[in-house]
């Protein structure tokens, strides 16, 4: 089995995706380390500006990249990117993953281009896998159950 894996695609601001995790082997979870997103266009003229979010979650409904609440035991993932033409000029990118939370079941990623004309987003998302005995099987599926549940 591979030790780490990558999903990537390109959504819709304001969409969802399911990062499909049924099927594959038990007895082993998935950790997300790390999650990126990134314009799907940029304009030849350097005039418009590209502010992307984008957050995966374990819970049952998508959580709203443009208003992330840390609170929420579901988050897993929130990433941005922005670059401004003009004086200021200066990119930004980063993100925050919660590196400990183990994946048993689908996750729900949402993205939204917040720049002058919404445009779909890339992302990239790499997992890593975890071995996990049959008691720690249990705890993991039913943590992660009850946050998809509620």
């Amino acid at each position: 089995m591979k030790k780490e894996f990558v999903m990537r695609g390109k959504t819709a601001s304001g969409e969802t995706e399911v990062l499909n995790f049924s099927g594959y082997k038990p007895g082993y979870a998935y950790r997300l380390v790390e999650f990126v997103v990134y314009p799907s266009n940029w304009d030849s003229t350097g005039s418009t500006q590209a502010e992307c979010v984008g957050s995966i979650t374990a819970g049952k409904n998508a959580a709203a990249p443009i208003d992330v609440n840390f609170n929420d035991e579901g988050l897993i993932g929130s990433a941005y990117f922005w670059q401004y033409y003009g004086a200021s000029a200066l990119p930004g990118a980063g993100g925050i993953i919660n590196n400990t939370f183990l994946i048993t079941q689908n996750l729900i990623l949402m993205v939204q281009d917040n720049g002058s004309s919404p445009l779909p987003i890339n992302w990239q998302c790499k997992f890593v896998s975890v071995k996990m005995n049959d008691a720690e099987e249990a705890v993991t599926n039913f943590k992660q159950f009850t946050i998809s549940d509620e």
